[in-house]
């Protein structure tokens, strides 16, 4: 049995977090892949919960060896989503999902075509700017540079297989779960989860007659 491949990105300040977070708690055999990170790991965080902490010459190592599906550089410190983790969580039928931006789900296509990706966007650009004001920690330059980054970001909506607008948070969150669903309950996986049954049932029986 295989599992499927879900991708989750949006533009900073869409709610994609939040979302996801919500997903998970509802949704059963969903697994988010634990990403390799380079940078310190902070107070409450756990090896391998939040994610596999590493120094940098073994995460650049492991890049040599092409262990991760995606990986970036992100204010001096690497991430990457390890491929023979999310291999193995796929093997054995398990559903993962990967909370990344596009350029990391531009990578994972290039592995992982059958993936399902998803992108969310927000109400407005209005709405976006008021998300990244909110947070309370930036200037007014910083919060413009980061909304024109995402106006950027959000350009590469067309690339994704569904997306998903933002404007409710239950509503985005229905809309994701429907998702899921839905790409669960296709011909081939029913036929991978539901294939002796499915042999059953088309089987005449004696008993009947």
């Amino acid at each position: 049995m295989s599992g499927l491949l879900f991708v989750v990105s949006a533009a900073s300040g869409t709610g994609k977090t939040s979302l996801v977070k919500a997903l998970l708690d509802r949704t059963t055999n969903l697994h988010v892949s634990v990403s390799h990170t380079t940078r310190s790991q902070r107070p409450g965080e756990l090896d391998g919960v939040h994610y596999h902490f590493t120094n940098k010459d073994n995460f650049l190592e492991l890049v040599d060896k092409n262990g991760f599906i995606e990986y970036a550089e992100v204010f001096g410190n690497f991430y990457g989503t390890s491929q023979a983790k999310v291999e193995e969580q796929l093997k054995k039928g398990h559903d993962v999902l990967l909370e990344i931006d596009w350029q990391g789900a531009e990578q994972v296509r290039k592995i992982f075509p059958d993936s399902i990706q998803i992108f969310i966007l927000p109400p407005s650009q209005f709405d976006l700017r008021q998300r990244l004001s909110n947070r309370g920690t930036d200037s007014v330059e910083v919060i413009e540079r980061r909304l024109n980054g995402a106006v950027i970001d959000m350009q590469q909506y067309v690339n994704f297989d569904y997306v998903i607008v933002n404007d409710s948070f239950d509503r985005a969150l229905h809309e994701l779960e429907s998702i899921i669903t839905a790409n669960r309950l296709t011909l081939e996986q029913q036929a991978r989860k539901n294939g002796e049954l499915i042999q059953k049932l088309l089987t005449p029986s004696q008993n009947l007659l």
